[in-house]
């Protein structure tokens, strides 16, 4: 009886070990993403959060960096602060945005694709102008008029305005070459 006993307690410490051994790697893993997102400079100070809102670092500066969505392919980790954390929340869950400040987001591991007019879409159409973007930043300002000055085209070369006319308009700016 004591040996069955004692091999049933080492066979659940075994179980117990890898569960966690594979959470940490997984948790490893979902920091090491969110935080490709964000500049070097910033790393050490950032909040990160994955998609269950469990806090993976806990950070000390304004921006929160959370890994690729589940329920993507590739790599698209983001790093926003805290208008776009607001900006975020409203996206998610169809809610009117006004931005109360400038705010920065990074996203400089690149993304798999969106549409650049339409915030909503999940797939590429022949009039969505859908746009595979490399590594870039975004910014969002409490001023749209702001935005008129610059393109909407995601091709144009430079800075483009996406998903303008809507509430989560925003200010692409490429750092490299678009996939």
């Amino acid at each position: 009886m004591k040996v069955t006993s004692y091999i049933l307690s080492a066979i659940l410490l075994c179980i117990s070990f890898t569960a966690t051994a594979y959470n940490d790697g997984k948790s490893k893993n979902l920091l090491n993403d969110a935080l490709s997102a964000a500049p070097i400079a910033l790393r050490d100070g950032v909040t990160v959060v994955d998609w269950n809102n469990n806090v993976l670092k806990k950070g000390t500066n304004n921006y929160t960096c959370f890994p690729t969505p589940p329920h993507l392919t590739g790599k698209a980790p983001m790093c926003m602060d805290g208008p776009w954390m607001a900006w975020a929340d409203a996206w998610m869950n169809k809610k009117p945005f006004q931005a109360q400040a400038m705010g920065i987001s990074y996203m400089l591991a690149g993304d798999e694709g969106a549409s650049n007019i339409d915030p909503y879409a999940k797939s590429k159409t022949s009039d969505n102008q859908w746009v595979k973007e490399g590594p870039h930043l975004m910014i969002i300002t409490p001023d749209k008029a702001l935005l008129d000055s610059l393109p909407t085209d995601p091709h144009y070369g430079g800075p483009y305005v996406m998903w303008k006319g809507t509430p989560y308009v925003h200010i692409m700016i490429p750092v490299a070459t678009q996939k």
